[in-house]
């Protein structure tokens, strides 16, 4: 629905030509049949993008022609790696449709597009909870469940047990002061932690 919204707006009150895809594979077969495209916008989260994997593909199909990702709210690290990836800008879901249109030529102009709050982000230091309280893992673990992963998937990424995550994530809640992972994430995300 988001997908559609964002293509009617684009097509008709911004101008512009969109194409859509609901999957990484279907997006990457587009770019092969009918691109290169002027800018491609990557769903950080969509199925089968595998995270900055896709990005890379995607920049390599698209023939150096921008590539720009719009996720939900990148942790540090995923937002430094979609940046050393290539990417020509991250835009946020929470973009309104006019901004959208305006970030899209700006990076077709040939310009790197970042929003100011994640410079902002990016340039503060990364603190932890209560004077370093969380561990190494546990900090991991936390820019995961920032970017809405489940345990299971957490746990891949990472090479460790389910169980363990779910022991990292009790800890992180407990360190935090928070009843739950969305609680965690919110109270994180007030104190820069993600």
């Amino acid at each position: 629905m988001i997908l559609e919204m964002f293509s009617m707006f684009l097509t008709s009150v911004a101008g512009m030509a969109v194409t859509t895809a609901e999957s990484f594979d279907e997006g990457a077969q587009l770019i092969q049949q009918d691109g290169p495209f002027d800018v491609v916008l990557l769903d950080l989260n969509m199925p089968g993008m595998n995270g900055v994997t896709g990005l890379r593909r995607a920049i390599r199909l698209n023939g150096g022609k921008p590539v720009a990702i719009i996720t939900g709210s990148p942790s540090p690290k995923m937002l430094e790696e979609i940046m050393n990836s290539g990417a020509a800008g991250i835009i946020l879901k929470t973009t309104p449709a006019r901004s959208l249109a305006n970030a899209i030529r700006f990076i077709h102009s040939g310009e790197t597009y970042m929003p100011m709050e994640l410079m902002r982000a990016q340039a503060e230091p990364n603190r932890t909870a209560k004077n370093g309280q969380l561990s190494d893992k546990e900090a991991q673990v936390l820019n995961f469940l920032a970017e809405g992963k489940p345990n299971k998937a957490i746990a891949n990424e990472m090479q460790l047990a389910e169980p363990t995550v779910k022991m990292h994530v009790t800890a992180i809640c407990r360190k935090l002061g928070a009843a739950n992972r969305t609680q965690a994430v919110v109270m994180a995300r007030d104190m820069g932690l993600v």
